[in-house]
């Protein structure tokens, strides 16, 4: 399943739930202010180093840049651009959104 976060953990704690519900073998693209999650040295940051082995983590390139956050992102995400994106959602058979 691909689960995708668009808020910042720090506004909501919708990324926590997702991190908690998600099944070894998804995935989890971040994108919107989901992003804040990956950066290096957050407490986020901590979650999902600790949830890497499970869970394979993407973050939309576009929105990663249009908050300044290029060259700050955590070892180990997979950034897509918007095609990627698209592929992701092919790739798997279930899409849950985190609002």
């Amino acid at each position: 399943m691909l689960h995708t976060v668009n808020k910042s953990p720090y506004e909501k704690n919708t990324f926590e739930s997702c991190i908690k519900h998600a099944a070894k073998g998804s995935a989890v693209l971040l994108i919107e202010d989901g992003v804040y999650a990956v950066l290096k040295g957050s407490a986020a940051a901590a979650k999902v180093q600790q949830a890497m082995g499970d869970i394979t983590f993407y973050a939309l390139e576009p929105d990663v840049n249009a908050r300044g956050l290029k060259g700050k992102v955590m070892d180990g995400i997979n950034l897509v651009d918007y095609a990627g994106f698209v592929d992701l959602t092919v790739k798997f058979d279930r899409v849950q959104s985190w609002l």
